[in-house]
């Protein structure tokens, strides 16, 4: 059963179109979340769907009725702001009650349900504290217990995990994600972290000018991008663009960059473009020792001589900054486990990558 579906949605600001002609369907229990650069749309979209912005067209629907007429309130949607919106004057208590109060919930009711929610988000003994005397991190578990508490059809969260540090928003990361998924809350969450996007959706929904660009697992979206706009927004990616095919045949094509660099990709794309726009993942390049001659002639994998420019020890992760024939770059990141250890800068050596990691895209006709 679809929870949530919009058709043909549409929202213009003058001349300028926010949401073009949008349908989107969610099922009872996902976590979609809707993914993509600042003017993309994601939030014209949510407060579509929360009823703070009307549509110039198109209809949305929730739990199988139309909601356009309805007032926010009214359509038993739970919000998480990216400020998390909690109410100073009120403790925690009250915060957490607030929309149950005002939504016709028994009274009798009430203070069973906000304990039952401050123990889910891991804060019983707090209901008498004011949010100004606590972190970030608590601010944060206390909008998503009002949200719940509600029992709403669907959770729409705005960049909920923004106004925190790093480290913090990693551990709430984890548990944002157990909690949706032990009450079964059917959610949207906002967000243009694609890392937040791909750890707490189900499915991930990636926007451009107004328009769902692709839709599917994180897996695919990361390793099988619609198109090089998502390949470029969700990963770091190294590329060659405008390479032209010198041989295509048994799926696999010859490409040869500008600089002269040929590089095989497991693709049938030559067979009807004459140049394409190669994407190359920096976790799937291998660096190996330069006097390993031998590794020049293994099939199907791209070996291309390189010199080290630059290393860099980035904690769990190290980058390295190899540079190609041409002058062109290749980013590297390997896992700190000691197999860069004795790169340096000058150094060189075979970048090594297999012809099935290289994506290729159509190349823009550039006139």
């Amino acid at each position: 059963m679809n929870v949530l579906e919009l058709n043909d949605v549409t929202k213009k600001y003058g001349e300028f179109v926010a949401v073009d002609n949008l349908s989107l369907q969610i099922e009872k229990g996902k976590v979609v979340s809707l993914l993509g650069p600042s003017g993309c749309g994601k939030t014209t979209t949510l407060r579509i769907i929360a009823g703070f912005t009307s549509p110039n067209s198109g209809t949305v629907q929730i739990a199988g009725r139309d909601v356009g007429h309805l007032r926010p309130y009214e359509r038993n949607v739970g919000l998480l702001f990216q400020d998390y919106a909690l109410f100073p004057h009120m403790t925690v208590g009250e915060n957490v009650a607030y929309g149950m109060r005002y939504r016709g919930t028994a009274q009798s009711a009430i203070p069973s349900r906000v304990k039952q929610m401050l123990s889910l988000v891991q804060l019983v003994g707090m209901e008498d504290r004011y949010p100004r005397h606590m972190s970030g991190g608590q601010q944060q578990r206390v909008a998503l217990a009002r949200a719940l508490a509600i029992d709403p059809q669907i959770v729409l969260l705005d960049e909920p995990l923004s106004a925190l540090d790093a480290k913090l928003r990693l551990e709430l990361r984890v548990e944002l994600k157990e909690i949706l998924r032990s009450v079964g809350a059917t959610t949207i969450v906002v967000t243009h972290d694609q890392d937040e996007a791909l750890s707490l959706g189900d499915e991930v929904v990636v926007m451009g000018g107004g328009k769902i660009v692709q839709r599917g697992t994180p897996t695919q979206i990361y390793e099988a991008p619609a198109d090089t706009f998502v390949a470029e927004f969700v990963g770091r990616s190294n590329w060659f663009r405008g390479a032209s095919c010198a041989q295509s045949s048994n799926g696999t094509t010859l490409f040869v960059t500008k600089e002269g660099i040929e590089i095989r990709v497991k693709s049938e794309l030559g067979r009807q473009h004459d140049t394409a726009d190669l994407c190359v993942r920096p976790e799937n390049v291998e660096l190996v020792d330069f006097a390993a001659s031998e590794l020049v002639n293994i099939k199907d994998a791209n070996v291309l001589s390189s010199k080290v420019l630059d290393v860099a020890s980035l904690g769990a992760d190290v980058h390295v900054v190899v540079e190609l024939p041409g002058k062109s770059r290749l980013l590297v990141i390997r896992k700190n486990d000691g197999r860069t250890a004795d790169l340096v800068p000058g150094q060189p050596v075979w970048a090594v990558f297999p012809a099935s990691s290289v994506l290729a895209f159509e190349a823009p006709n550039v006139n």
